[in-house]
């Protein structure tokens, strides 16, 4: 159950930057259509880096997710909290512009601090949030002459929600961090492995169906270790943020690199699919 109640109007949905040149996105329009069709189906393209500016609706919360007098503990942090209708991934970047006013003062004191704000992911349907985000830091800023700001963020360490400070001017929270459990009975490097086989088969198949050259897709892993790589493919599965909210979640790298493995190859069975009915019928 996540921690933090629903909005009283949930966030509007934006575009983001992705993280590489390579990009999953939901949108079975954009491919022949099959039937009877996968529960995931993705366009994998590239596209422009273009600013996300989301509107945050007011939040209400009830008592109960008050604490007084909260024990903590050493590994329990205070952070300023920025809801948003994405999730955020380790490593991963993002641009935002911050243009409400309550956002605008976080800023100011980030400013003052160390550049760091927690990103939650919202619900834009439900209005809900979850209690476990990525932090953001702030790499690089600029401020504009009407006191917005625009940001290029990158994910950081993950954490945990375990009790609301104070819900004005902009929510903050007690925190703990979150990490991956090692396993060390997983052969990780061969799993991952796997995985970037996959992506790269999927990315061969979505440039051919959109009528883009099949050219060898470089090295995706590029020397990193199992657990970095996957949240990076994570945070490829654009548009279903749900699916990457419960990645997030996960504290076994093996079980989340798994989890990708099978929605690659419910991709790569969908795109394998959709190439033989291109090939049949080339005009639809």
């Amino acid at each position: 159950m996540a921690l933090l109640p629903p909005v009283s109007s949930p966030p509007s949905s934006s575009s983001i930057i992705p993280t590489s040149s390579f990009k999953f996105f939901l949108n079975p329009r954009s491919l022949p259509s099959p039937s009877p069709s996968p529960s995931f189906r993705w366009n994998f393209h590239r596209r422009r880096c273009k600013l996300a500016s989301f509107r945050c609706s007011s939040w209400s919360f009830s008592e109960k997710h008050h604490n007084a007098n909260p024990a903590k503990s050493d590994d329990v942090t205070e952070l300023p909290l920025f809801p948003l209708p994405l999730v955020l991934f380790p490593g991963a970047i993002i641009p935002l512009q911050i243009f409400e006013f309550r956002y605008r003062i976080m800023m100011h004191t980030l400013l003052q601090t160390d550049l760091r704000f927690g990103v939650i992911y919202s619900d834009d349907v439900s209005g809900s949030a979850a209690d476990v985000g990525c932090v953001g830091e702030v790499v690089k800023h600029e401020r504009l002459v009407d006191d917005r700001f625009f940001l290029i963020c990158k994910g950081q360490e993950r954490f945990r929600v375990t009790n609301l400070v104070r819900t004005k001017p902009y929510l903050v929270a007690e925190v703990t961090w979150l990490e991956d459990r090692p396993l060390e009975e997983e052969n990780l490097d061969s799993l991952a492995n796997e995985v970037e086989a996959l992506m790269k088969e999927v990315i061969r198949l979505s440039n051919r169906l959109n009528g883009k050259p099949e050219k060898e897709v470089q090295d995706l892993r590029r020397n990193q270790f199992p657990t970095s790589f996957s949240f990076f493919v994570g945070s490829t599965f654009e548009g279903a943020p749900r699916e990457q909210q419960a990645l997030l979640e996960l504290e076994d790298t093996a079980a989340r690199l798994k989890r990708e493995r099978e929605t690659l190859r419910n991709t790569l069975n969908y795109l394998t699919a959709a190439s033989a009915v291109k090939d049949v019928f080339p005009s639809s």
